[in-house]
């Protein structure tokens, strides 16, 4: 009988990469409580662990990989470049930065944070990327809130598409008419906030299909990104909800079911909007 870890889909990405389908993410997680979380999802089954330069707990991440025993191929990792550390050169030393707190000789996955288009950095931030990537530092490249036209002005000034767009994505804000770009575009679609920040766990929806396959809300939601095709990477502190978060393998939801969730659609994002936000 297969494992809850080998039963995680690996999502191919470009250059031969594959990512688990299911991960974890730190953001908000105190710097000096990551290592602990981040080794409770481990003990959990996660590979797949996603953290940033901005969420200031890198070294954390790093100690409790480095530490739980398993070899650093068998943990997928991302990390991201901030605004404040875009453009050609300083994105190549950003990337040195989160090694050293990291403590890897290399990360999976390296994404731009943010468009921050009003500083129009992030083509030749691309650019460094490429390179880091040539160069062996990332195994797989990304970026992260890009809406299409960031998209296609990346593609088509360097001729390089991203692997992955990580973005805001949960069921009242489902983001159909970019996932249709990626699908075009040939990109990885990736969740962040999956679950609206608790918001839609309380959904009258949610929880009637939560009752019908008596499991949790977020048990529904997570197994919704799934069945959609979206890499997704729920985060929490508490250990239960961790292990529960990861314990949805052994259900599917069904078509009339998954129609209810896309109905849920709101439009209503809970962070900054991509072509405005720009934070230093």
């Amino acid at each position: 009988m297969s494992t809850p870890t080998e039963r995680v889909a690996r999502v191919p990405l470009r250059g031969g990469v594959e990512v688990p389908q299911l991960g974890f993410g730190v953001f908000q997680v105190p710097p000096e409580e990551t290592a602990e979380v981040v080794l409770e999802a481990l003990a959990a089954g996660y590979r797949h662990i996603d953290t940033a330069a901005a969420y200031q707990n890198e070294q954390g991440v790093g100690e409790a990989v480095r530490s739980f025993g398993l070899e650093r191929e068998q943990v997928f990792v991302t990390t991201k470049c901030w605004n404040s550390q875009q453009g050609y050169e300083r994105a190549k030393r950003a990337l040195g930065r989160s090694l050293e707190r990291l403590g890897f000789d290399y990360v999976d996955l390296y994404l731009i944070h943010w468009p921050a288009p009003s500083q129009d950095l992030y083509v030749d931030t691309w650019r460094s990327l490429i390179e880091l990537q040539q160069e062996g530092l990332a195994r797989a490249i990304g970026v992260s809130n890009f809406q299409p036209a960031h998209l296609r002005r990346v593609i088509e000034e360097t001729g390089v598409t991203p692997a992955i767009n990580q973005v805001e994505l949960h069921p009242y804000f489902q983001q159909e008419a970019l996932r249709r770009e990626h699908e075009r575009l040939e990109i990885v679609t990736e969740a962040w906030s999956p679950l609206g920040q608790g918001r839609e766990l309380d959904d009258a929806v949610i929880e009637r299909i939560a009752e019908a396959h008596s499991r949790t809300p977020a048990q529904v939601v997570i197994r919704w990104h799934l069945q959609i095709g979206n890499v997704v990477i729920p985060k929490s502190v508490t250990p239960e909800r961790i292990r529960a978060n990861f314990e949805v393998f052994d259900f599917d939801l069904g078509e009339e079911q998954m129609r209810a969730i896309a109905s849920l659609e709101r439009r209503e994002r809970i962070g900054p909007d991509p072509d405005t936000f720009l934070s230093p």
